[in-house]
């Protein structure tokens, strides 16, 4: 049956990438053989199952940690590397939601989520090119009354460290044709996203977390984690699996979404043209339904994701789906190489709300980080091991997040979503 987990590539290789041709080297880890006995399994080596891992191995909690492929396979290894700041909905639509109390509560966990990024990198020595900075910048002008009314809101009730760009300023800090304004959050940043993972990985191994790599969890049975070469018996599991969680938790798998996302990286480019292109050296990304991101690496490679697809394969030439996006924005690279490009998946949820909590007795989840994981997905394993110490605060916060079944059962969802998203596309055309 096909998956998502090898859909398009074999068990155990990273798809070429900038990022795999530039993090530091990982050593393989060993498959799972026979049968292990600990506190916690953790299936899934991305960023929740490894801060995950850490957190719980700090609190001195016995750790194994299953991964299908390699350390940081998944969309870890693979996405924009932007620090994001909130959740992923703006807490103005939460409150219409839910109320207007879990919207600060849960808006305030992704504000420390960003602090907890850089704590980790800070504290574990994490050589990942962490830099500061993140805009979003609107593609028509009339979304910039709301950009203005947002970080109003976010600086006036929750003290935000938030700023409103007229367009003017905008044009100034980037090279882009066609935006108008935009918000500045100097909190927020990017970084190498599988050099980071590959960092969580050590200082959780440190900590005295195992890694078993190539060994995909096969099923459950209560908290007994079974794989083609052995098993894991453990008081605790933490399912971090994401938009390749497939079978494992049907109750979970009815509210996230697998969709594919394409990046492609230019070859190193001149500083006064980077700089040009992105004069602060930030993480952005513009308004559009099916969003546009770029930044700038460490070499000065312009790192462009756009497109989408939603079925099982990657298409055949990512560069061609993704070159065209940047040129429409970046005329000024028509004449720039491209040297890598890839695709990820990554897991929505209907309301772009994570989905975490304890799904059965003695399982756990966090997923659905819709696009917004860097920074959740590694808060989400401070918070699990805050869980399993008793302190269930933060946890039961964002477990009260309002996150439907997506329509139309298994069958009919990924068609439905397939019209929804071409709908969204038209949007953003007019």
């Amino acid at each position: 049956m096909i998956t998502t987990l090898y859909a398009n590539e074999t068990q155990g290789t990273h798809p070429p990438s900038w990022y795999v041709a530039s993090a530091p080297a990982f050593p393989d880890q060993p498959q799972l053989d026979g049968t292990e006995t600990v506190d916690v399994c953790i299936i899934g080596a991305g960023f929740t199952g490894l801060s995950t891992a850490l957190h719980m191995a700090e609190r001195g909690l016995s750790v194994a940690v299953l991964e299908a492929h390699r350390v940081g396979w998944g969309a870890s290894g693979r996405n924009g590397g932007q620090i994001g700041v909130g959740q992923r909905q703006d807490p103005e639509a939460v409150a219409k939601m839910a109320d207007p109390g879990l919207a600060r509560a849960s808006w305030e966990i992704g504000r420390d989520a960003a602090d907890l990024v850089r704590d980790l990198v800070d504290r574990h020595g994490i050589d990942c090119g962490l830099k500061a900075g993140l805009l979003y910048v609107n593609h028509r002008a009339r979304y910039d009354a709301g950009s203005r009314a947002h970080a109003a809101f976010l600086r006036d009730e929750y003290g935000a460290d938030i700023e409103y760009l007229p367009p003017e300023e905008v044009r100034a800090r980037l090279g882009a044709a066609g935006m108008s304004g935009g918000l500045s959050m100097p909190s927020g940043g990017h970084l190498h996203p599988l050099a980071f993972a590959r960092g969580l990985a050590r200082a959780a191994m440190a900590a005295g977390a195992r890694i078993f790599e190539r060994t995909e969890a096969s099923w459950l049975d209560g908290t007994r984690v079974i794989a083609a070469t052995g098993e894991v018996r453990a008081e605790r599991v933490v399912v971090a699996c994401n938009g390749y969680l497939g079978g494992l938790l049907p109750e979970v798998a009815a509210k996230v979404m697998p969709i594919n996302n394409f990046i492609i990286a230019t070859e190193p480019l001149d500083e006064g043209l980077a700089r040009s292109l992105i004069r602060d050296d930030a993480a952005v990304a513009d308004s559009r339904f099916v969003v546009n991101y770029f930044r700038l690496s460490e070499d000065r490679r312009m790192l462009f994701g756009g497109g989408e697809s939603y079925g099982w394969t990657f298409p055949k030439d990512i560069a061609a789906l993704v070159r065209p996006r940047m040129l429409a924005l970046f005329p000024q690279l028509a004449e720039a190489r491209i040297d890598h490009a890839w695709g990820g998946t990554l897991a929505i949820t209907p309301t772009r709300l994570p989905v975490w909590g304890e799904i059965r007795p003695g399982v756990f989840n966090a997923s659905g980080y819709s696009g917004s994981g860097v920074a959740l997905a590694t808060m989400a394993g401070a918070v699990l091991a805050e869980a399993a110490s008793g302190d269930r605060r933060r946890l039961d916060i964002m477990s009260a997040l309002p996150v439907p079944r997506f329509p139309g059962g298994a069958s009919l969802r990924r068609p439905i979503l397939t019209a929804a998203m071409l709908l969204a596309r038209l949007r953003d055309a007019l």
